[in-house]
């Protein structure tokens, strides 16, 4: 869409053929002899040791799931156990070269990376780093419980059995883990050594990588990104938005100097030709040669590359020539690392989709063997000095999971004491104006933006002098959401916003219009129509310490990202026991004119997820208070927006809307009318036909109605709502969600618990039909109206004199409908 970018017919139209180079499959040949100019035998020998860490940890744990007992220790945990056994090496291999700044993301089968990982960063810290990260780390409650089984002056060893518990524990759901026992065997990470949430859905690392990258890349953060999936996440649609999103042109060709240059993340993935049980190869995939989609991707092909991942020395140089090319600033870059799982999918697994033999026959190349036998053969080291490594892996392993079982060292969190504990966990509600105490990158001042100057001449109430004020006078919803969003933009060096045309268009209904006078395409760019990439990347932004919103244009497209909303942006806080923040706003729009699946009122799927606040504003001064206070704080906001209603003005708050900055907080509600004989609830767009409702109630019927908008879903504050209906004893509540499964049921379920002493009548629910939305001719039909206000207090609560209802709302027509499932 920028018009720097001419799309020349006489160019798209020419002949000519696209050129594939060739990809490089398993071409590392180099000897120990020809390494040890990259390796002193220390480098060796402590690769070795790497690898028999991370074996030995798996099998203690396959020891622990399958037969309860490890080396005499009786226990286990009734978690998942997606064990990496024959995949060491090549995890030993790609963190051999990472450093503390280079951030690992992974699968639901990563305990190796995490060890891998973080045992490279204990070997480059220095003794003073290593116990500053564990004396700080969770107020120094895990170190303690390492010093309590075995005294060592070794701050490095001591970092290993730090590093072994803190995993170990995590796995067995104990305080003592990296995250209390939160995430568990699939979600565990450890940030102070740049091993960032592994993840449980198959792929779901793919986007939140990006994120990370992201954040790198838009904040000029050193280190580089590399996201651990495996083969069997290429049948995933949010991994191809992710490599596209990693790639996309305007990355170099549209970002500002400075940022124009490739996302620096590595796709690593670990290829052991199997999903569960399915065979990639052959099977579910069609790549043949999984390196081969670096070329569906960019013209260079993601400098794809297969590599031998059961030689650690193959893997480390590929990082190593992997890492240039990101310094250059030319990624993303995907490897192909090829391995293969000795074990099972999980510990319940019998194999009964592949062959003993094919088992064994890998088995002959172990590189717990033949990466030890290189070595001798080499004379780097004798035979003697691996086993004694093996053997005092064994004696540390053993130690740390006799500790780790004893639940008076390691005991879990006390539910008994603290029954909130999880529930103290779901939100951070914390307060931060900016993410990062640095400069915002902007054009120019923010007085110099067309936007600006234009509202500063606009009427903040719909009336003046008591007369209306035009539209193109009147300051309205659009008005207010852009005012707290440029003020973020000057203040947090962080905030990004993107999604689908949010640049040169304004966004679909144009709320960032006027932006791009101010703000560099760096902070505000258009995204693929990739509503899991755009939700995913903003979750690992995120997770990094930056800020974003995002806009999936229609609240239809939320189930195009519903994983990346529902578990990614909603768990991660909670799941890493208040580590990771997540300040993002994802803003979502409620059609009314494009059909079926272009105008549905989606809130109740977003508030029936734990861990997300969700918010409906229905006016000027409500969309500004709740924007300025969803941008302030570190939780994951759903902003939803009605387009009914974008070019509304101020009608309820005395004074208009004020122009300077202010909160409304989450949970309160907005009692736009005072009334006694009825409460109406609203949330939306409905607020305005509740009004007209309530109106004609009192000039016809002599009632009075109070009106209460509901713009705060999640959290809700029900002290007002309580009030307002002890007083009136009667409430409707009335949204544009289908009213099968709307949230007003859970609020009209609450209110019949917690006022039933005081209702003359039960709570009545008004919402839409419980069909497709209908073309905006038969709207009527379709979408609540102010006669169906009355019509239900008519049916349901209170007869109307000499009343003629428009719509059925009878207990037959009720049964009739539940029966036939419309």
């Amino acid at each position: 869409m920028p018009k720097s970018l001419y799309v020349d017919p006489n160019e798209i139209r020419a002949s000519g053929k696209m050129v594939f180079e060739d990809i490089p499959v398993n071409a590392y040949n180099k000897t120990i002899a020809q390494e040890k100019k990259n390796f002193a035998k220390d480098d060796f020998v402590r690769i070795f040791r790497d690898i028999s860490i991370l074996r030995e940890f798996e099998s203690m744990l396959n020891l622990i799931k399958t037969q309860g007992l490890y080396n005499g220790i009786e226990t286990t945990y009734p978690g998942p156990a997606h064990l990496s056994l024959g995949q060491e090496a090549a995890a030993v291999g790609e963190a051999y070269l990472l450093e503390k700044n280079d951030f690992i993301f992974g699968s639901h089968r990563s305990h190796s990376e995490i060890l891998s990982k973080s045992l490279s960063c204990i070997q480059k810290l220095s003794d003073q780093e290593l116990m500053d990260i564990m004396e700080n780390f969770l107020g120094g409650k895990t170190l303690r419980a390492v010093e309590k089984f075995g005294k060592t002056d070794n701050v490095k060893e001591l970092a290993i059995r730090f590093l072994i518990y803190g995993t170990l524990t995590e796995i067995f759901a104990r305080e003592n883990g990296f995250h209390k026992g939160m995430g568990g065997s699939m979600h565990a990470f450890f940030l102070p050594f740049g091993v960032y949430p592994n993840n449980a859905i198959v792929g779901g690392s793919a986007t939140v990588a990006t994120g990370a990258a992201l954040f790198k890349k838009c904040n000029r953060k050193d280190g580089i990104v590399v996201c651990n999936i495996g083969d069997g996440s290429l049948g995933c649609g949010p991994v191809w938005e992710a490599f596209n999103f990693a790639a996309m042109d305007q990355l170099t060709k549209l970002w500002e100097e400075g940022k124009n240059n490739g996302m620096p993340i590595i796709f690593n993935i670990f290829n052991n030709s199997y999903g569960m049980g399915g065979q990639t190869r052959g099977e579910t995939m069609a790549y043949d040669f999984l390196a081969r989609i670096g070329a569906g991707i960019t013209p260079s092909q993601m400098y794809a590359e297969r590599v031998d991942g059961f030689n650690p020395l193959a893997v480390i140089d590929a990082y190593r020539r992997k890492k240039e090319i990101l310094a250059e600033g030319k990624g993303p870059v995907l490897l192909d690392v090829i391995t293969y799982r000795f074990s099972g999918h999980s510990t319940s697994d019998q194999n009964a989709y592949r062959e003993k033999d094919e088992i064994e026959a890998w088995r002959e190349f172990d590189p717990i063997v033949t990466y030890r036998k290189s070595l001798v053969d080499a004379k780097i080291e004798k035979d003697a000095k691996f086993d004694e490594i093996l053997e005092e892996t064994k004696e540390r392993m053993t130690m740390i999971c006799k500790a780790a079982a004893d639940e008076s060292i390691s005991p879990y969190v006390d539910f008994e004491k603290n029954y909130y504990v999880i529930e103290d966990m779901m939100f951070s509600n914390e307060k931060v104006e900016k993410m990062l105490d640095e400069e915002p990158s902007v054009l120019g001042p923010k007085e110099s933006c067309s936007r600006v100057q234009q509202i500063a001449g606009k009427e903040r109430f719909h009336l003046k002098d008591g007369k209306p004020v035009s539209k193109l006078k009147l300051f309205n919803i659009r008005d207010a959401l852009f005012e707290p969003i440029i003020d973020k933009f000057y203040e947090d060096p962080t905030l990004i916003a993107y999604g689908e045309d949010v640049r040169d268009w304004g966004g679909a209904f144009a709320v960032y219009r006027g932006l791009t006078d101010v703000i560099p395409y760096s902070r505000l760019f258009n995204s693929p129509i990739s509503e899991a990439a755009i939700v995913g990347t903003a979750v690992g932004y995120g997770m990094c310490g930056g800020r974003s919103i995002i806009e999936l244009m229609y609240a239809d497209f939320i189930g195009r990202a519903g994983d990346e909303i529902f578990n990614q942006m909603s768990k991660w806080q909670a799941m890493s026991a208040g580590i990771l923040k997540m300040p993002i706003v994802l803003r979502v729009s409620v059609g009314s004119k494009y059909g079926a699946q272009h105008s549905q009122d989606w809130v109740a799927l977003c508030a029936h997820i734990p861990g997300l606040k969700v918010c409906f504003p229905a006016t000027p001064y409500e969309a500004k208070g709740l924007m300025q206070t969803a941008l302030n704080g570190t939780d994951p906001v759903i902003f939803f927006e009605s387009q009914r209603i974008y070019d509304m003005g101020e009608m309820f708050h005395e004074g208009g809307v004020p122009e300077e900055a202010y909160e409304i907080e989450f949970g309160d509600v907005n009692c736009v009318k005072s009334g006694s004989d009825f409460t109406i609830l609203t949330i939306g767009a409905t607020l305005y036909r509740a009004m007209d409702a309530a109106k004609e109630l009192e000039e016809k019927y002599g009632m009075s109605a109070e009106v209460i908008n509901l713009h705060s879903l999640v959290p809700l504050n029900y002290e007002k709502i309580v009030e307002s209906v002890k007083k009136t004893g009667k409430v409707v509540l009335a949204s544009d969600a289908c009213a099968r499964g709307s949230f007003l049921n859970d609020i009209a379920r609450n209110i019949s618990e917690l006022c039933f002493d005081y209702l003359d009548a039960p709570p009545v629910v008004v919402g839409a039909q419980n069909w497709i939305t209908p073309p905006f001719e038969f709207d009527q039909y379709f979408f609540p109206q102010d006669k169906w206000i009355l019509d239900a207090i008519n049916e349901k609560i209170v007869p109307l004199k000499d009343y003629t209802p428009t719509t059925n709302f009878t207990a037959v027509e009720q049964m009739r409908k539940s029966k036939l499932g419309v």
